[in-house]
């Protein structure tokens, strides 16, 4: 624990009249858990709380308490910026401008440490673990939709308590969120077991084209395949998890087309790999076992590219996660 990061971040927190939270671009249920439940405790402690995602909020999450108050732009003055569940600040999608933010807390093992006051606990299972812990140590409430919202993003972030980072202290904070009120059996539910159907679909085109080279398992989503099921989000609805649990498979990859010459690729690998390797050298970041990055170019050259640097690190031993590379 920083137990000097710590009080920094309590002294900007109780100091601040009006904050300004964001997150990555495309966020995930651990970055819309983190914003909305530490908005939700300032905003109960008297604060003037925005929200701000560059995206927006996915429309799986609306159903999140306090979704409604995510807008895409800083509107106004502002004393205090939060940055949360993202490992560099270009993540964040420009919601900020060129200021620097006060504070910084995450989970990833790339964070690049761009605030002023860092706190990143990579051992940690998600950042919404980190502020369950922490909003009580800082002489916050974390109150029954604060809890829910907590709760929801380390469920996501686990897949259900499932992921290899999941530590004993991570199901006691989870614990002690339902002791506060949060449904396990309700996020649970909400969060990993219901589908859209355009989302099903989309994971029918995905796996009409997967395919195995040696240990890696892999697939793509085109612009074309969301049109013609009529999916709108930008993201992969969680097929990358499904691939994961592949047998006979170190490492699962997709790569989902995205506007503007884009492609999203995400990495998941068994214990004992490390992506987040792979993943920092095309300019993305993220954990051991989970890490994606965004690459201009086509999904077929990207598909090639991407495939024979993983292929390559494998195969040399540059993915291994040993002692010696922690």
């Amino acid at each position: 624990m920083d137990l000097e990061s710590s009080k920094t971040i309590k002294e900007y927190l109780h100091q601040a009249n009006r904050v300004v939270i964001t997150s990555h671009i495309r966020p995930d249920g651990d970055a819309v858990g983190a914003v909305l439940g530490l908005g939700t405790a300032l905003q109960e402690a008297g604060k003037q709380v925005q929200v701000v995602l560059a995206d927006g909020i996915p429309a799986v999450f609306r159903h999140f308490p306090g979704s409604k108050l995510v807008s895409r732009k800083v509107q106004g003055d502002y004393d205090l910026a939060v940055v949360l569940d993202c490992s560099d600040l270009q993540r964040s999608g420009g919601v900020l401008g060129d200021r620097k933010p006060e504070i910084n807390i995450d989970h990833h093992v790339t964070n690049l440490e761009f605030g002023i006051v860092n706190l990143v606990e990579p051992e940690a299972a998600a950042t919404c673990e980190i502020l369950g812990e922490f909003l009580p140590r800082w002489g916050f409430t974390i109150s029954q939709p604060a809890a829910a919202l907590l709760l929801a993003g380390i469920v996501t972030d686990t897949i259900g308590f499932r992921t290899s980072n999941t530590r004993p202290h991570t199901l006691r904070c989870a614990a002690d969120l339902m002791e506060l009120g949060a449904s396990l059996s309700e996020v649970y539910y909400h969060n990993l077991l219901r589908q859209s159907y355009e989302a099903a679909g989309l994971w029918g085109k995905g796996l009409t084209r997967l395919q195995r080279q040696d240990r890696l398992v892999y697939t793509s989503l085109s612009l074309e395949d969301k049109q013609q099921i009529g999916y709108n989000g930008n993201d992969d609805a969680d097929l990358i998890n499904l691939l994961s649990t592949i047998d006979d498979a170190d490492i699962a990859i997709i790569f989902v087309e995205l506007n503007g010459g884009i492609v999203k690729v995400s990495w998941r690998a068994q214990p004992g790999f490390d992506v987040s390797r792979i993943a920092v050298k095309f300019g993305g970041g993220g954990h051991l076992a989970a890490a994606g990055a965004q690459i201009p170019g086509t999904l077929e050259e990207v598909t090639r590219i991407v495939l024979e640097t993983t292929a390559g690190m494998a195969s040399e031993g540059l993915l291994n996660n040993e002692p010696d590379h922690e």
